[in-house]
This record gives structure tokens, sequence and C-alpha cells, in this order.
């Protein structure tokens, strides 16, 4: 935190206030019919894993659902523009579908204007290759037209029931064949935005698939410049016993697989790579020397202006703390001189909380103002009733 902050109001005024809208592009729900699902399972198994206190036996399901959704994101924090996406999972097994993230934002849309609410569609490519034989790559061209999603979100560590693995274990790789035919149908129906779930494996499967790495992200960049790569995450992977130092060329761990990735495949900051820091930013906030180390190899290998900030809202409550305390870190001055990294500026803290997230998806999400978040309540009932 700057020198000063805790003691001088003006200080601590400049320190928690921002010149751009605050962009969370992941944030997720649970429709409360869905919460004895496989899916739903692995999530709540995860959640009590990072924050036992919030998520003991019973969960409470109305804390997942849409409207405690609608009053975490945004009347929980000075988030105005939000993204809604979502894990994996078959049509009526995951925590939500692709029709109901549609019909969150149609609702937003309603109630407080085009400018609150972007929406994700969800994509198994691998769900063709299966012994299911549903290739959901033929479904893409009607949700874009459908759902008109702001971009497609993919897990590539998972496999659906019954499908078997691959020679690779589960999941795919965005530069295997499917991955190759997955970028090929975003190069040709649009939007060439592919967001893409790398790390934090024990979210999904409880294990640590080799396909839920970053490594083949630099190599689908290099593929496909066309296409602009959110890696959700950042490749970053909660150590129990042990934090995420500097970088080194040869790491096969959390963060620095993406940096190694994107350096071999000569992918550049400022190129089609964006990191994300959902989950990632919460889970490195008991860890702080870990986040500098993190956070600097980012500004990095991507460059601080694409870095997207993240909450995934709602697993950890309202944002707002999150958000403030984003804002008053600053990478220590003895680390950027033993290990050459950049400072994280307040105009870099600036773009990553918002103004890159308006580059990457075209929006121009209007301020907040004080009485703006009076159409939750309403939003909320009808969310309630349509996300059952």
């Amino acid at each position: 935190m700057p020198f000063g902050a805790e003691l001088d109001d003006e200080v601590a005024a400049a320190v928690f206030s921002g010149s751009s809208p605050v962009i969370d592009v992941q944030t997720h729900l649970v429709r409360p019919s869905r919460i004895t699902t496989a899916g739903a399972t692995a999530l709540l198994g995860f959640l009590r894993m990072v924050e036992p206190d919030r998520w003991s036996e019973p969960v409470d399901h109305r804390l997942l659902s849409a409207p405690a959704w609608a009053s975490t994101v945004f009347a929980g924090s000075e988030t105005a523009l939000a993204l809604l996406t979502s894990p994996p999972g078959l049509p009526g097994e995951g925590v939500i579908d692709n029709p109901d993230i549609a019909a969150a934002r149609e609702l937003v849309d309603r109630y407080a204007g085009t400018s609150r609410l972007l929406t994700h569609a969800i994509v198994h490519p691998n769900l063709a290759h299966g012994a299911l034989n549903h290739a959901e790559l033929d479904r893409m061209a009607d949700w874009s037209s459908a759902l008109r999603p702001a971009g497609w979100k993919v897990y590539t560590l998972w496999d659906p029931p019954g499908a078997g693995h691959g020679p690779g274990g589960p999941g795919w790789f965005l530069d295997d064949d499917i991955g190759e035919a997955f970028l090929d149908r975003v190069e040709a129906l649009g939007p060439r935005i592919v967001c893409t779930h790398k790390g934090l494996a024990g979210l999904i499967t409880g294990d640590t698939p080799a396909t839920a790495s970053p490594r083949d992200v630099g190599p689908a960049a290099a593929a496909h410049p066309g296409v602009e790569f959110v890696v959700y995450h950042s490749g970053y992977d909660l150590d129990p016993d042990g934090e995420e130092g500097p970088h080194d060329d040869d790491s096969d761990r959390g963060v620095s697989r993406l940096v190694t990735s994107l350096t071999k495949a000569g992918i550049a900051p400022g190129a089609n790579v964006w990191a994300e820091l959902g989950s990632t930013w919460f889970l490195m906030l008991r860890r702080p020397r870990e986040a500098a180390h993190i956070i600097a190899k980012l500004l990095a290998a991507v460059g601080p202006e694409r870095i997207l900030w993240g909450t995934d809202s709602v697993w950890y409550g309202p944002p707002q703390p999150l958000i403030d305390a984003f804002r008053a870190f600053r990478i220590p001055e003895w680390m950027q001189e033993r290990y050459g990294y950049p400072a994280l500026t307040p105009d870099a803290i600036d773009g990553i909380l918002g103004r890159n997230a308006v580059e990457l998806y075209g929006v121009e999400p209007t301020p907040r103002d004080a009485d703006e978040i009076e159409w939750i309540s309403s939003c909320r009932a009808e969310l309630a009733v349509r996300l059952a």
C-alpha cells in the first residue's frame, strides 16, 4: 500500500479511487434446482476447500442464486459492467446452461440498460469426439446469432461423462485436432474471443490433468493471430505446500507455465493473449509475496494492457474488498530491484480494473451513480423465477 494511506484521508482517497469504471470479466451463478448436479458438487468441493468458513455444510443455495448474483456483483461493489459465464457441464446437468446466461443478460438489459452485462457461450468441443457423438461445434452458428455472446468459454481439462479419455488423458488442448477445429469455427463465426480456463484444476476435477496447463496457449495464439485468447486464472494453481516465486524458464508451475508458453511461441506483450485474475487474486491475497511475483510476471509477459479484472463472484461474496485491495497493492521496490520487475502503477491498475476490457470487448460502460442500483430489486424478482 502506498505510504501514508493508512493515516491520511486524502492519500487514502487517492488510492481507493479510480479514473475508469470497473469491469468484472468473470462472474457466476447457480440455478438452485441444479445444486445437486455433478457440476455443482465439484464446485462446492472447491469452495469449501478455499473458504470453509463461508461454505460449510449445509450450503445455502440462495447465496449462489441469480438474485444473490445481482446483489453481490452490482450492489456489493462499484462494478459497472460484468460478464456472466459458467463452469462446464452437459445441457441440463451444469449449474446453468447457455440459454440461462443469455436470459440473465436480457433481464439486466431490461432493468439496467445494455451497458451492464456481457455473456459467454460455453462450448465443449470434445463432445464431438466421444461416445456421445454430440457435436457442439455444429451449434455454435446458432448460438452466435441467437445468444449473442461476447466470447466463447472453454474448459480444456474437462471430459463429458462417458466420453472416455484421449491418449493424453482427460480433456484436450487448444493446439490439438479438437482445438484446431474449434478455433477454425471461432474464426469463421465470431466473436473472435476465446476464454479458456487454465489452472485451478481442482475446481473441476479434484486433480491436475495435463490439459489444465496453459502450455498450449502460446502455440494456439501464434497459429491464430486473429483470435484474442483470454487465459482465465492465468494458469495459477493453489499450492498448499509453497508459494509460486520468480519465473524460471524451466519451471512447470502455475503462472510460469503461461510465461514459458508465450516466450517459446514468440507472443510478445500487447499481442493477442490476455491474462485474467478471477479467483487468482482472491487466493493470492493471503500470500502477498506470491501475489507480487505473479502480477509482476504477468506485467512483463503480456503487458499492463493485457491483464483483465475478474473476481469469480458470487463464489467469494461482494467483490468490493477485492477491488480495494487491488487498488492498494504495489510490487515492492526491493522485488523490482532484485528480479527486474516492472512497477504496478496507478495507471496500470486502472487499466486492469476496467480500461483493458473496454479495448477487448469494444464496450463503453457508463459510470455508476448513487441511485443507479435501484433496478436490482425488480430484476432480482424476475431472475428468481427465470433461473430457479
